[in-house]
């Protein structure tokens, strides 16, 4: 293993911050959103949402599942809007084996879902197959879809929502921690947090 140096801490969260100012938005017709403008749609679609009686669902694999539920606990609790994740692992064994790993979300999408909620697919790669299918029941309930993605810019998960989030990153850190923060921001300014 190698020792880092006195400075990575520095060097590592001023490319966080360069990545993050790198950030690309696009909507469903591929054109791009302005950062501040993309949080602000999320924001303001979650609690229009919910107003209409409909909930944030959210979906992701390792790395991002630990997002997805971090997300649907805060959302509900901390936020006062119905959300959930689908990972109970009872549930994802039991239609994995059934109906295999690709189609986990999709089923429970296509089980829950209607056209007040909001769909948050969230995958590192983009090209997650449990994730695209996720997608595609929900559009076919016609729920909104936001996506935050990563790695390449041409990752089909970045061409399927209504507002997509794309992390210009190969590095699985970088990519999950500004996914969580994005989806935090979204979140703490429905609740009105201070930011300095």
């Amino acid at each position: 293993m190698n020792v880092m140096v006195s400075n990575y801490a520095s060097r590592y969260f001023a490319t966080m911050n360069r990545i993050i100012s790198e950030t690309a938005v696009t909507d469903k017709d591929g054109k791009a959103v302005g950062f501040d403008d993309a949080v602000a749609r999320f924001a303001q679609k979650v609690v229009s949402s919910n107003a209409a009686g409909g909930k944030v669902m959210f979906v992701g694999n390792g790395g991002s599942a630990t997002i997805a539920s971090h997300m649907g606990i805060d959302f509900s609790k901390n936020g006062k809007l119905r959300a959930t994740a689908f990972n109970d692992a009872a549930y994802l064994t039991c239609l994995g084996n059934d109906l295999g790993y690709d189609n986990v979300f999709g089923f429970q999408v296509n089980d829950h879902a209607n056209a007040t909620d909001v769909l948050v697919a969230i995958s590192s790669s983009g090209k997650s197959g449990s994730i695209l299918n996720a997608v595609t029941a929900a559009r076919g309930k016609g729920a909104h879809v936001i996506t935050l993605s990563g790695f390449g810019a041409d990752n089909p998960l970045r061409k399927m929502g209504d507002l997509n989030f794309h992390i210009p990153s190969m590095e699985y850190g970088y990519v999950e921690l500004l996914h969580c923060a994005i989806c935090h921001c979204a979140l703490d300014s429905t609740m009105g947090t201070a930011t300095d």
